[in-house]
């Protein structure tokens, strides 16, 4: 006779554990892919040669990243994501202050700013790198979902935003900030504009790429779209003041303005080295051999891939597993490859989608939909520099790439995400209970479960 026991465990071992998880399967299964393809591709992208131990010390390295990152997200998991509100309040500070900090340049030796291709935009930390863009991501999407969530309670009849009121109440000149527009301006659109122009000192396609991301994350929150035009326009304007000191000056003030222009006007065509020689062709083909190697590793990749192992362009590109991870993929595992790593990060998206459905906690959702989008945008950015249709960024593939402190970073917004998920957790359940039994009405059970109380 068969116990109860015995069905349970149908499926494996695995399976059982990940049944016991409360948090979203579907988002815990696309984690554990990309942390799976992460492994395999950093192994066979990280050249063995014959001088050096390469492989073995990145793996290593990369196996103790992995390691922290996945403790770390299984303690957010189990922490409720009210208890990050205080964190958050203090994001726009905390970022803005570690920005500064970069720029001046900071020496304290045990803490110290690091500069690459003439910006600053690391700390070293006891030896270790810590690339301050990626912290600010994080946590200035957390930032706005906290002043959004709370200007929406205040709204209601909740609890006073309380620096506004401060300042009103102490001056009588700033009463302004009472008015809806000039509070979300106060808490909103001037600390995203602030932190873009500090973050736009190290990297102008940075700056570009976090503004870009935290405005998605303030549609998200019910913000007038007519708000964010006009904010966008105030970037614009600050953006084109920035190019014309950089002109007046004959480009020796705010150089980032320069690297960015001539980022964008970049032609990495191979015909670039016809006619030239000594110091002029070394430089040259310095400056194309990492964009157009990527390029070979993509039209060399074919439907099907050269196969596990057989990349030919990871001896050319340095750190082929950073910056370039997708191409290396696209080389080894061809379009199939590279289309399924496309779902996964759509995939991502989708369900975050509609977990954010069924979150009554306004702060939740918006950390939720802000964490998805910086994800999905990050990766598609990332893969369209490695097919050559934007500018160089610098994005890493999250997740996926090599690189410790942007790994690690990704691990605490997918462990935002589970424990997002695990909030949602009775509705999703409703959701697949009522789909089950009308497989053609998905939208309407979504609406159905939408309206149990938590």
């Amino acid at each position: 006779m068969k116990g109860k026991g015995t069905e349970e465990n149908k499926g494996g071992p695995l399976w059982s554990v990940l049944q016991k998880v409360e948090g979203d399967k579907v988002i815990l299964i696309i984690i554990l892919l990309l942390l799976l393809v992460s492994f395999l591709a950093i192994f066979s992208s990280t050249p063995m040669l014959p001088t050096q131990d390469t492989r073995l010390e990145t793996m290593t390295e990369h196996g103790i990243v992995a390691l922290l990152g996945i403790g770390i997200m299984f303690v957010l998991y189990h922490i409720n994501i009210e208890w990050w509100k205080w964190l958050a309040r203090i994001g726009f500070i905390g970022s803005a202050g570690l920005l500064i900090l970069l720029i001046c340049e900071i020496d304290f030796g045990f803490i110290r700013t690091q500069s690459l291709n003439g910006a600053v935009r690391n700390f070293i930390i006891g030896g270790f790198q810590v690339h301050v863009f990626e912290i600010v991501k994080v946590w200035m999407i957390m930032y706005l979902a906290w002043a959004m969530n709370a200007m929406k309670e205040e709204k209601t009849g909740g609890k006073k935003m309380q620096v506004a009121e401060f300042l009103t109440d102490r001056f009588k000149w700033m009463e302004f900030l009472k008015t809806p527009f000039w509070r979300r301006a106060f808490y909103i659109y001037c600390p995203t504009l602030i932190v873009g122009m500090l973050i736009f000192f190290g990297s102008g396609s940075s700056a570009v790429f976090v503004s870009v991301i935290l405005i998605a994350t303030m549609l998200l929150g019910d913000i007038p779209f007519r708000d964010i035009f006009l904010a966008f326009l105030a970037a614009a304007a600050i953006f084109m003041g920035m190019v014309a000191i950089h002109k007046i000056s004959n480009g020796k003030l705010i150089g980032r303005v320069g690297t960015m222009i001539s980022r964008m006007k970049a032609d990495y065509d191979i015909d670039r080295l016809e006619g030239l020689e000594g110091d002029e062709y070394r430089n040259m083909v310095d400056t194309l051999s990492q964009p157009v190697s990527a390029l070979i590793a993509v039209h060399e990749g074919g439907v099907i891939g050269k196969g596990i192992g057989n990349s030919t362009q990871k001896y050319r590109v340095q750190n082929i597993y950073g910056d370039y991870m997708y191409s290396f993929i696209v080389e080894e595992y061809g379009l199939l490859g590279g289309i399924a790593i496309l779902i996964l990060y759509v995939s991502l998206l989708a369900r975050s989608s509609i977990i954010a459905r069924m979150c009554s906690n306004n702060f939740a959702k918006y950390i939720l939909g802000g964490m998805s989008i910086l994800i999905t945008g990050q990766a598609f950015m990332h893969i369209l520099v490695n097919v050559d249709i934007g500018p160089m960024t610098g994005q890493t593939l999250p997740l996926i790439s090599h690189g410790a402190s942007a790994f690690v970073i990704f691990c605490v917004a997918f462990g935002l995400i589970l424990s997002v998920s695990r909030m949602a957790k009775k509705k999703m359940e409703k959701v697949e209970i009522l789909t089950q039994e009308n497989v053609n009405n998905i939208e309407e059970n979504i609406e159905k479960a939408a309206k149990i109380k938590d």
